[in-house]
């Protein structure tokens, strides 16, 4: 398989982003959980804006959201679209244009994945510096991911490549000993899905509870997420 460098990664990035945004429909229980989590006035960075859901959600819960994104479509979009002016702000997680100290909380949901070695520990450094003492970093990555199995070919270059631009997969041991080489406290690291309990029914409510046990249980049939919660 052929890593996909940065430039590849924009490109995959912005087409999902500005022109198959409802491949994030999936992940909306997964980012209402991400915002629950947050107190009104916090000061929080998302890393990787996706569709621009989590944004929207916490603007409305009155959470100080402030975005990081390389494509300046998407970023144009959450200036546009919820007027976050210059809290929304092109750029990589490897160089955060942000101030020392600066974030309550930063998320990183379905990123570090993407990221190979040498930028992945740049970013938990650059995530340390920003975060205030006691600072949260939240997120998730694919849970032990097969990476083999959603590699593609282009049909012009016959370059195989994750679909996804996918890089690290991730387990409990391989996330948690990086997070601790880059000074963080572990609080919660653990694999799980995101149902929506929420749907009418009794039958789909059986449907989701199952599918909540499977993520608890690492259960691949469900490509389960690896969530964490770590402390400055």
């Amino acid at each position: 398989m052929t890593m996909i460098d940065q430039k590849g990664q924009d490109v995959i990035w912005k087409h999902i982003q500005n022109h198959a945004r409802d491949y994030f429909d999936m992940s909306y229980t997964r980012l209402c959980y991400l915002a629950e989590k947050c107190r009104p006035g916090e000061r929080v960075l998302n890393i990787g804006v996706g569709s621009g859901k989590l944004e929207e959600i916490l603007v409305n819960l009155g959470v100080e959201i402030w975005s990081l994104d390389p494509c300046g479509e998407s970023i144009d979009r959450l200036r546009d679209e919820l007027a976050m002016g210059n809290r929304a702000v092109q750029g990589y997680s490897n160089e955060l244009p942000f101030q020392k100290d600066y974030f309550d909380k930063v998320i990183m949901t379905e990123v570090l994945e993407h990221l190979p070695n040498d930028i992945l520990n740049k970013t938990l450094d650059e995530v340390y510096r920003v975060l205030k003492v006691h600072g949260v970093l939240t997120g998730t990555v694919p849970y032990r991911e097969n990476l083999i199995d959603n590699n593609v070919i282009c049909p012009h270059c016959e370059t195989e490549f994750h679909r996804w631009g996918h890089q690290q997969s991730f387990d409990k041991s391989s996330l948690g000993e990086i997070l601790i080489k880059h000074k963080f406290l572990i609080v919660q690291l653990y694999s799980r899905s995101f149902p929506d309990f929420r749907r009418p029914g009794f039958i789909l409510f059986v449907k989701s509870l199952f599918r909540y046990v499977l993520g608890r249980l690492g259960e691949p049939l469900i490509a389960p997420n690896l969530y964490f919660v770590v402390h400055k």
